[in-house]
């Protein structure tokens, strides 16, 4: 199977506490740091979802209009 431009997919284990481990190449891509805060998304439906680093200010930016428009 040829694979797409940009598209990916990667494994990960739950260790016995919870944790993952972020695969290397995912983590070279996506420019992830030791240290990073990442957001994490869930449907129950749908899975988990982890958006770029750089789409934070973005949700929060919107998440927060909204809220400050509807209040006026």
């Amino acid at each position: 199977m040829d694979s797409l431009k940009g598209k990916y997919a990667w494994t990960a284990t739950v260790g016995e506490k919870g944790q993952i481990v972020i695969p290397k190449q995912a983590r070279e891509v996506f420019g992830i740091k030791p240290g990073d805060t990442l957001l994490l998304f869930g449907d129950e439906e749908r899975g988990i979802a982890i958006p770029p680093k750089e789409a934070f200010s973005e949700l929060f930016g919107k998440a927060f209009l909204e809220k400050d428009c509807d209040n006026k």
